[in-house]
Parts: C-alpha cells; sequence; structure tokens
C-alpha cells in the first residue's frame, strides 16, 4: 500500500507541471513579431507594454502604442534589463525618423522588433507584449507587492495618490505607479525606473515558497498571466519561465538595470514634437558592451 501511495504520489508530482505547461500553452497569444535575422550572441527579449490589447493582431496595432520598451539580455553569465524611454528618437526600418513608441503603430510588432534590432544591434529571440491592464491583473494574482517611492504624489492623470516611503499595493496601484510620468522629475526615465521595481517585485512573490508550493496558486498565475500575455510564434510557457529567471537575475543583488546614455529630453528634429536624443557619441559603445556583456554601473547611471 505504502508503495502504492508513492508511486501515485511521484505521478502527480510530475504530471503536475506537465499539464500546467500544455494548459498555458493553450491559453496563449502568438504573434509574428521575430524578423529571422542571424543570430547574436546570448539570449535577447524584448518587452513590449502595451497601451491596447484586442482579440486579433489587426485590432491590436489600430491606433495602440508601447507605453513600455525594455531589452533583457543574457550573455556571457551578465543579465541586464535595459528601458528604452519611449519617446527615444530612433529610425524606424521602412518608415524614417521617429519616436520609439510610434513604431508599433506603423507596423506592430515585427516593426517593433526591427526597430529595436537596428538600435541596439541585437538580434531578439523572444518577444513578449503585455497588454498594461494586465500589470492590475498579474500584481493581484501574487497577493499584492511592496513599492516604495521617496516622495508624495496626486496625479490625476495616472490615478496615483501615494505617501512617501513604501507600501503594500494592489494591482490598480501598481498600475498606476507604472503608468505615472508628469509628476515624476525624472519624466520617463523615472517611470522606467518605476516600472522596473515592480517587475522585480511580482518576481520576488512569485517566487516566495509559499506560492511554489501552492497549485492553485500556480493556477491563478498562469490565468492572469496568459489573460494578458502575447509572444511571438515560437515562444510558449517554458520561454517565458525562461524569461521569468533571467528577469529575477536583472533585478536581483547582482543584475544590472538602466537606460542608455541620454543627451537630451527635450530634443526637437521637427514634425514630431519633443522627443528623447541618446548621446550620439557614448551609445554606439554602449550597446557593443551590452551586446558582449561588459556593461558596467557607470554605464547605466542616468545621463542627466
Amino acid at each position: 500500500m505504502l508503495a502504492l501511495i508513492l508511486v501515485l504520489l511521484l505521478i502527480v508530482v510530475l504530471a503536475w507541471p506537465v499539464g500546467l505547461v500544455i494548459y498555458a500553452n493553450g491559453r496563449m497569444s502568438q504573434v509574428s513579431a521575430l524578423s529571422g535575422a542571424a543570430d547574436t550572441e546570448g539570449t535577447t527579449y524584448l518587452i513590449a507594454g502595451s497601451d491596447e490589447r484586442a482579440e486579433d493582431s489587426e485590432e491590436q496595432v489600430e491606433g495602440a502604442r508601447t507605453d513600455t520598451v525594455m531589452v533583457l539580455h543574457r550573455v556571457a553569465g551578465t543579465t541586464t534589463l535595459l528601458s528604452l524611454p519611449r519617446d527615444t528618437y530612433v529610425e524606424i526600418p521602412g518608415v524614417g525618423f521617429n519616436k520609439l513608441n510610434a513604431a508599433y503603430t506603423f507596423g506592430g510588432p515585427a516593426t517593433l522588433t526591427a526597430t529595436v534590432e537596428n538600435l541596439t544591434g541585437l538580434t531578439v529571440d523572444h518577444y513578449v507584449e503585455i497588454g498594461m491592464d494586465g500589470v492590475e491583473q498579474l500584481v493581484d494574482a501574487v497577493g499584492g507587492v511592496e513599492l516604495c517611492l521617496d516622495y508624495d504624489v496626486d496625479d490625476w492623470r495616472s490615478g496615483l495618490d501615494w505617501q512617501a516611503g513604501c507600501h503594500h499595493s494592489d494591482g490598480a496601484t501598481a498600475l498606476a505607479f507604472s503608468r505615472m510620468r508628469y509628476s515624476d522629475p525624472l519624466g520617463d526615465i523615472g517611470r522606467a525606473e518605476r516600472q522596473r521595481q515592480v517587475v522585480g517585485a511580482v518576481l520576488r512573490e512569485a517566487t516566495q515558497p509559499a506560492t511554489l508550493v501552492n497549485p492553485l496558486a500556480h493556477v491563478r498565475l498562469v490565468n492572469a498571466g496568459t489573460d494578458v500575455v502575447t509572444t511571438d510564434e515560437g515562444s510558449g510557457v517554458v520561454a517565458l519561465g525562461q524569461m521569468a529567471l533571467a528577469l529575477r537575475a536583472a533585478t536581483g543583488e547582482n543584475g544590472q538595470m538602466g537606460t542608455p546614455p541620454i543627451a537630451s529630453y527635450d530634443y526637437r528634429p521637427g514634425g514630431i514634437g519633443s522627443a528623447v536624443q541618446l548621446d550620439p557619441e557614448r551609445t554606439p559603445g554602449f550597446f557593443e558592451r551590452l551586446r558582449t556583456g561588459d556593461l558596467t554601473a557607470d554605464d547605466l547611471a542616468p545621463s542627466f
């Protein structure tokens, strides 16, 4: 009898994660996003936070822009999470120069991917798009997160009402925390820092022992994630799991996070209003060191 119980337990232990992966893959939305360019060293994830998410890719593209663009790159034992300001002045292949967040509007995920590859010199291996409302669902799925900001905020645009300090935050608050920029003295750069903070906080909660051993929590997280995440056609839940591990490394004690070197936050090339101009002298070397895993803390320090 004991042997039978042990066998049954083994079957359950082995079958549960396999079944969960099959279940999750069946729920995921996928879209054509990769360029097929020659691989570059390491593994590169392009993470886009879209302000709209529709049921199919054509509806998704129309009128939508990417409020958040992050590059997660793992190479030679180094993991870096890079935030690209949404107003970065870039060349959009086939379109011309414009703001980075316009790339999605012009051609959806594939054009955004091509634009980021053109800027960084990296080939994107995995594309992951998260509807911004998904931040709220994911945070609530892990039971809320601890977030910190050292000044008061009462921002009607984002809906963030915050007292200076650290607070346990629900999904709605975390979403407002991620979106707020007009009340941030650093604008889009400060918002990118807070978005990275939210990513790290969700990952910490999702990997707590109490969550890892709770099958109901697993299903809750899978449902919340697959409801709001779209990937490229070749990536499934296993790739997302690998990305989560890389994100945890990047946001952990030995990880690297930051933005490219910036020359101006109010660059006005004409026709598109105010844009963010990357430093033309420092940027090429910065992306070369990103590709090889040789970035330093000085490289990732704010340029203002």
